[in-house]
């Protein structure tokens, strides 16, 4: 039988191959970790190239967005600015109103017995929401709740020395809102007052310079009012009333 023994050489040669059979799996093992740190490297620069994109996709409907806001912001600042705004936005909020200036033509009185005539369409008077002003008088629209007012303002001379005015001195000034119902069947004040013209002593001087009285009586309240009522105004000196734009005037809004 012929036995076989080891040499030394082939124990080197089965080191050797042992040897390399260990270098080749370290090799292997290297080149995995580069694999994966390349797919890492090649992975991270596609999520940022899509993220880029994605941020770049949205840029415009941002820019959009904030081009609309200021575009808006921009009308919106020449609305207000606009004279006309605040009117318009009023009128498409406002309720039933009419507001009415006073006048007097002293050729005139006759036709309206001595009284204060009201104008709509004059100065600041308007009437919308269905308010009509028939015979010097307002016409209430529809049942509900209403404030009424008015003021007279009134000029008065006050002279000493002249007889025929002397006795002004002691005539009231009257200012009165009346009203007429169906349901009541006839006339009722909802408000009046009383001033007594040239009274005040120490303003004599001025009285003396002809400067004369100046004063006005405001009436306002809220009444309960019905469809059809009449409302209108009656003046004791109505010759003594001024009636420059503002001073004395009529009006009825709803509540």
């Amino acid at each position: 039988m012929v036995a076989y023994t080891t040499a030394p050489g082939d124990m080197e040669m089965g080191l050797e191959e042992r040897t390399v059979v260990l270098v080749e799996k370290k090799s292997s093992t290297g080149r995995i970790w580069k694999v994966s740190g390349v797919l890492l490297i090649v992975a991270l620069c596609l999520g940022s190239v899509l993220l880029f994109a994605w941020s770049w996709k949205g840029r415009p409907e941002t820019m959009t967005q904030s081009g609309q806001t200021e575009a808006l912001i921009e009308k919106d600042a020449a609305e207000k600015t606009d004279p006309h705004y605040t009117l318009r936005r009023i009128s498409s909020k406002a309720k039933a109103a009419i507001h009415l200036e006073g006048s007097y033509d002293e050729d005139n009185a006759e036709s309206l017995k001595d009284q204060l005539e009201w104008r709509n369409g004059q100065g600041q008077a308007f009437a919308q929401g269905g308010f009509r002003l028939v015979n010097n008088k307002i016409v209430i629209p529809q049942t509900g709740l209403y404030f009424v007012y008015s003021q007279a303002s009134f000029r008065v001379s006050c002279s000493d020395g002249d007889e025929e005015r002397a006795g002004k001195r002691l005539t009231p000034l009257s200012h009165r809102i009346w009203r007429y119902s169906d349901s009541i069947g006839t006339k009722a004040s909802l408000m009046s007052a009383v001033r007594s013209a040239c009274q005040n002593t120490a303003q004599e001087d001025s009285y003396r310079a002809g400067q004369g009285w100046y004063n006005a009586i405001y009436l306002g309240a809220v009444f309960q009012l019905n469809k059809g009522d009449t409302l209108w105004t009656e003046t004791n000196q109505p010759s003594e009333l001024d009636t420059d734009e503002g001073k004395t005037f009529f009006g009825v809004f709803a509540l």
